[in-house]
């Protein structure tokens, strides 16, 4: 399922206009610098849980020494933040079935 088809899902489900519907798919999944409410919240640091579905929040790896597989050269990965998600129970309950 893409944005679209949520967009298309969730008009069908709330009686929204499919042009709303979009509206609140990209008000809470935009990736564009200051849009989409989840991304805006990892950005700050701050983790967005939703009870039940899961959790999206972000980690940090620090610096580490690698190997190129390429020349076998060691090189410097530099350190990194990530974002990730953790579903919650109601999540993993329902997809185990």
């Amino acid at each position: 399922m893409n944005k679209t088809e949520m967009a298309e899902k969730l008009a069908s489900k709330t009686g929204l206009t499919k042009a709303k519907a979009q509206e609140v798919v990209d008000a809470i999944f935009s990736t564009k610098p200051g849009e989409g409410i989840i991304a805006v919240e990892l950005d700050a640091g701050r983790k967005v849980q939703i009870p039940g579905f899961g959790t999206f929040g972000t980690k940090s790896r620090s610096a580490r020494k690698g190997r190129n597989p390429a020349t076998g050269e060691e090189i410097t990965i530099p350190a990194r933040k990530y974002a990730y998600f953790r579903p919650g129970k109601g999540l993993k309950e329902r997809v185990e079935k």
